[in-house]
Order: C-alpha cells, then sequence, then structure tokens
C-alpha cells in the first residue's frame, strides 16, 4: 500500500491544499496541473472569473508572484466520497506588477476526486 493510499480523505485534502501553496510559491506548473482541475474556474471578491490556464500565465509571465502564503481556519467538509469543501482565510504576501503588498481573504473551495485522487475544481474568494 502506497503512502498515499493510508492517507485517509481529509489528509489527502489538507496536503493537496499544502502542496497548492507550495507550488503557488514556487511557480511549479506540472504541481498546479496537478492541484487544479483542467475545468477549474476561479470568482474573486470583483465576480471576475479566472481559469486554470489564466493562472499558469500570470504565473508563467512573471505578473504575479506569491512570495508567502498561510492558511488559516481551513475547515474540510466531506459531503461524499468524492466531493467536499473546504474554506478558510488566508494572508498572502503577492507582488505584482513590481509592487509588494499583503493580501487577505475568505475562501470557499469545492474539490473533487477524480480517478482516485482529489483536485480542486472551483474557488471563491471574498475580502
Amino acid at each position: 500500500m502506497t503512502k498515499h493510499a493510508k492517507m485517509n480523505d481529509e489528509q489527502q485534502i489538507v496536503k493537496l491544499f499544502e502542496d497548492g501553496d507550495r507550488a503557488l510559491m514556487t511557480e511549479d506548473v506540472h504541481e498546479i496541473e496537478r492541484i487544479y482541475a483542467e475545468d477549474y474556474v476561479q470568482y474573486d471578491e470583483l465576480g471576475v472569473s479566472s481559469r486554470r490556464q489564466d493562472l499558469i500565465e500570470k504565473l508563467a509571465s512573471g505578473k504575479v508572484r506569491y512570495l508567502s502564503m498561510m492558511s488559516t481556519g481551513r475547515r474540510i467538509r466531506i459531503l461524499r466520497d468524492d466531493v467536499a469543501i473546504v474554506h478558510g482565510s488566508e494572508e498572502d504576501d503577492v507582488e505584482q506588477e513590481g509592487q509588494r503588498f499583503p493580501v487577505e481573504y475568505l475562501y470557499m473551495d469545492v474539490v473533487m476526486k477524480r480517478e482516485g485522487r482529489w483536485q480542486i475544481v472551483a474557488s471563491q474568494l471574498v475580502k
């Protein structure tokens, strides 16, 4: 049995989010593609939508850099064997177009288990 198989669903989701933060900070596109579903969509606090490819393009171009990320108050609610809601708050240090600034928001993510592994499929951010 692999180490991944030994973890329960909640532990797998926690690891998914930790890996996601690390992938964003290191601009690891391969990991981002593993963590965020191909059909991933995010709505920001203004209601503007973006997709996984938009995130990858922003990171690859250097338009956005995540210098530090700290998730607080994360809660995981497993609704079915293959669907969970994750919500909490985030405190990030971001650099965008040469300007460095802190970003704080609340989030709610939908994660789904597809082909035996969890992926983030949707996010909603609120300031």
